[in-house]
């Protein structure tokens, strides 16, 4: 087991697990710590707490010190130079004639290291690029090519239900999502209906689908015939998140629905599946 507190070190970024030692630190507390990257400055996100050695990544890195206003200066101006650096980097880009987006730009925050994020639709050959900025800002230079995903969450935005984008917001990891999640909901599966900003599928097609899936295996398929509190009918319709079945009963021609909780009480069970 290890002592760990939980860092985030951008608004809706992936939380890591840093040493405290014996400093004693507060959750919404800033702190630096000691990364692959160098020294940075984030946001204590998870107060103190012990974890199992498959959680951790060996060897865990230690929080150096929390930080004092000296060190929130410091922040601001590598962010007021990160947006100096973007400027000169799209002229850059403009000059080489590269077919390259260029996103955001980052500093360490010891400023040992000065990082582009870029799209592209293939790959780029920016040696020279490189070259022209490592001789403007005199430090070492990382170009990182990012997906769509990764571009919607760094440049924010309202998604098509009105709020600002969840991955922008709190999402700290992206989760697979695939068009059966839609299928499986009953959504449209026109690509306008179901694709968020950034063009892939929305991240919110997870969020209810665990529950889609346990209701889906208690639930009958269409078309099943079963037997309901007024005799034997056909599924014709599902409302799958309340569990309610519309059912088309035999030889009365009405359709009726019930709830998963009357069907199992009457002891149904599936007879025949029709086509």
């Amino acid at each position: 087991m290890y002592d760990v507190v939980g860092v985030r070190f951008k608004k809706a970024g992936k939380i890591y697990y840093f040493d405290p030692g014996e400093i004693n630190i507060p959750k919404d507390e800033f702190v630096i710590v000691e990364t692959v990257r160098g020294v940075e400055y984030g946001k204590v996100v998870t107060a103190r707490k012990q974890v199992d050695d498959h959680d951790v990544v060996l060897p865990l890195k230690k929080v150096l010190r929390v930080a004092d206003a000296k060190d929130r200066l410091i922040v601001e101006e590598n962010k007021a130079a990160a947006a100096e650096a973007y400027e000169t980097c799209c002229v850059k880009v403009e000059e080489h004639q590269l077919d390259m987006k260029m996103v955001d730009v980052e500093y360490t925050f010891d400023r040992n290291k000065v990082v582009f994020y870029f799209t592209a639709d293939g790959r780029v050959d920016f040696r020279d690029l490189v070259k022209d900025l490592a001789s403007i800002f005199r430090t070492r230079i990382e170009l990182r090519q990012i997906g769509v995903r990764d571009e919607a969450k760094m440049l924010g935005g309202i998604g098509p239900c009105g709020r600002m984008l969840c991955c922008s917001t709190f999402l700290g990891d992206f989760e697979p999502v695939s068009i059966k999640m839609a299928k499986d909901q009953n959504l449209s599966l026109n690509p306008t209906k179901i694709s968020g900003l950034c063009g892939r599928l929305m991240c919110c097609l997870k969020y209810e689908n665990e529950e889609y899936e346990i209701s889906k295996e208690m639930l009958p398929d269409l078309g099943e015939v079963i037997s309901t509190p007024n005799g034997k009918g056909k599924v014709v319709g599902l409302n799958i998140l309340e569990r309610v079945l519309q059912v088309d009963l035999v030889g009365q021609d009405r359709v009726l629905e019930y709830t998963l909780d009357e069907i199992l009480n009457e002891g149904a069970v599936s007879i025949q599946a029709t086509d």
